[in-house]
């Protein structure tokens, strides 16, 4: 599928009309998660039958669109219930039945079988309301073993420390604007936006 038939695809996902603040819920735009995943594929990391784990899933943007390119497989995991609803909304409308799941579950307390994974996509929430919030997202990827692609906030120090420390090969290749729409009730903005990173993590 060309760039922007995928990105025109991703952006008619349904989306969460009231998003949690304390789970920073802010959702990846279609064009953003397309380019970021026409990169991922780039590496090769996103191969036909390859099998995925799109970690704080949301609406199942970037699985989807993993799936779309040609991942065989794909595991979608949010701690939030009615999140999860929607991606099986969103999942039934685009993809083949058999290829994918849901797990509602909370990264850090309870431990998902991804042993037969291949890679990680990843937004997890970057500490802004709540610092460390990312920490158990970076736990697992670091005990899965496998090739993960993370966004997050582009001045983000600590994961390129973290994972350097544990002998694993850490890049940055990218940037973008992220929009933010004034979903909640302390933006003081109709509309703003930060800036985005994506990093590459490899392990030993």
């Amino acid at each position: 599928m060309r760039l922007r038939r995928l990105a025109i695809t991703l952006s008619k996902l349904d989306l969460n009309e009231n998003p949690d603040s304390s789970l920073e819920q802010y959702f990846t735009p279609g064009e953003i998660a397309s380019r970021w995943l026409s990169d991922i594929r780039a590496f090769g990391d996103i191969s036909p039958g390859c099998r995925i784990a799109d970690l704080g899933a949301g609406n199942g943007i970037l699985g989807i669109g993993a799936a779309i390119m040609g991942a065989g497989f794909v595991t979608f995991i949010d701690v939030d219930q009615e999140m999860c609803k929607l991606i099986a909304k969103n999942s039934e409308s685009t993809l083949q039945a058999g290829s994918y799941e849901i797990m509602n579950i909370e990264i850090g307390k309870e431990d998902p079988d991804l042993s037969n994974i291949d890679l990680v996509i990843s937004n997890p929430p970057w500490g802004r309301q709540t610092e460390g919030a990312d920490s158990h997202f970076l736990d697992l990827i670091s005990t899965l073993g496998v090739t993960a692609h993370l966004m997050h906030s582009s001045d983000a120090q600590h994961i390129k420390n973290r994972f350097e420390n544990m002998g694993w090969n850490v890049e940055k290749y990218g940037e973008a604007d992220f929009p933010i729409p004034a979903s909640y009730a302390h933006h003081k903005k109709t509309r703003g936006s930060t800036r985005a990173g994506f990093w590459r993590l490899s392990p030993p």
